[in-house]
């Protein structure tokens, strides 16, 4: 029975996080020098990432015969992502003012060290919305391959897929080819999960060596604060999404539990992309839904890292003893509306976006990023596992705006329970 259940990937997985928070726990300098372990593996998986976008969404546009449906689904997951993040941000700025985390710290602005934050901020305030757009587009098309940039990838299987559809007949050899290369690419994609638990024995490792016990205590009110709307989000807001579509907020975490697990040790969404795709694709929805939605998520539907941005903003505007009036909240969340699409499913990426917000707020001091440098870690494994799961609540809401996913698969994997 044992021997059955350490086959599963999320048992494997599991057991490798809870060794890893033994040994960074035990052994701190051992647990830093791990790091590689999880580095590795996500560097893994970024490497299928382009491939895995590709296939999917080449083969899922290139099936179709009317064009104008692909910019319908793309308009309609946008619309989506719009509403739910916005939802996020408010939900966000109201639980920080009712639960106040940073009321009492009174810390004095000018004594902050610039200097930590000093890299994080000249990276934020080169990205500018024009850059943002810019940057979509990649210097060639076999550039978009080679960069760590989603939408540029997005972008260009996209036009291909809508090449592949209007050549008729003669993309017909091209459309079967993407997809026998899908088959090997997901293929690939499973020899790699393979060892996602050593990724996670190393990442946490890391992580709980690095960023410990007294980290924890310094900040654990917005801790405890961030983690509580966290999950009061995921399971109101999301719970009552899924339930509307007919489907199980708790089967869905259930269906996604591997990738959930691989999320919380890397705390990077992009390490369980690949997988993601395939998990929805499973689960009933087009191919072309699934292809389209789940990368754009990746930039514009970022609900935990929005819950992150928000909260951590206002956190920091309370402990330098910045009243913010209701004025500044709203523009602070309009902000937020752009700043928080340059903030991708890599670690690390929501500090800038954090930076970008406080920047041109122009209220709260960029320094002040300096206070949470020490728990961001812990933080964002909150905010990826809400933008893993939001992620894939907005494929399953666009496939069923669509009419594009198969019924009896789909309630089969997440249907809920009579």
């Amino acid at each position: 029975m044992i021997l059955r259940s350490l086959r599963q990937l999320w048992v494997q997985v599991l057991v490798a996080t809870l060794l890893g928070i033994a040994v960074g726990w035990t052994y701190p300098a051992l647990g830093t020098a791990l790091k590689p372990l999880g580095d590795g593996f996500i560097a893994l998986i970024r490497m299928m990432i382009a491939p895995v976008i590709f296939v999917t969404v080449v083969h899922g546009i290139g099936g179709m015969n009317d064009m104008r449906r692909a910019g319908r689904l793309a308009l309609k997951a946008l619309i989506y992502f719009e509403a739910v993040t916005t939802l996020a941000m408010i939900v966000a700025i109201a639980a920080v003012d009712l639960w106040q985390p940073g009321k009492g710290m009174n810390i004095d602005p000018h004594s902050l060290d610039a200097r930590l934050v000093h890299s994080i901020a000249a990276q934020a305030g080169a990205q500018s919305v024009q850059q943002y757009i810019l940057d979509i587009v990649p210097g060639t098309f076999a550039g978009a391959f080679t960069q760590p940039n989603v939408l540029q990838v997005l972008l260009v299987s996209v036009l291909f897929g809508f090449g592949v559809a209007a050549a008729g007949e003669r993309g017909r050899p091209v459309f079967a080819l993407i997809g026998s290369l899908s088959e090997i690419v997901f293929r690939i994609v499973g020899f790699v999960m393979w060892l996602a638990p050593l990724g996670a024995f190393g990442a946490i490792a890391f992580t709980v060596a690095a960023f410990g016990a007294h980290s924890l205590l310094a900040l654990g009110n917005l801790l405890l604060e961030f983690y509580v709307v966290s999950a009061v989000f995921t399971v109101v807001a999301f719970g009552a999404i899924l339930r509307a579509l007919g489907l199980s907020l708790r089967r869905l975490v259930s269906y996604i539990g591997d990738e959930l697990l691989i999320v919380a040790a890397t705390t990077s969404t992009e390490a369980v992309l690949p997988r993601l795709v395939q998990k929805m694709r499973d689960a009933g929805c087009d191919e072309a839904v699934v292809g389209i939605v789940v990368p754009a998520g990746y930039s514009f539907n970022l609900d935990g890292t929005c819950l992150y941005l928000a909260t951590v903003s206002l956190f920091l505007a309370q402990a330098t003893n910045i009243h913010l009036s209701l004025g500044q909240q709203i523009g602070l969340v309009l902000i937020l509306l752009l700043t928080s699409k340059g903030a991708a499913g890599v670690a690390g990426a929501a500090l800038m976006a954090l930076a970008a917000t406080l920047g041109a707020s122009a209220i709260v001091p960029v320094a002040g990023i300096a206070l949470i440098l020490g728990i961001h870690r812990l933080l964002a494994e909150a905010l990826t596992f809400v933008n893993a799961v939001g992620n894939c609540v907005a494929t399953l809401v666009v496939a069923k705006w669509e009419r594009a996913v198969d019924e009896d698969t789909l309630n089969r994997a997440l249907g809920r329970l009579r």
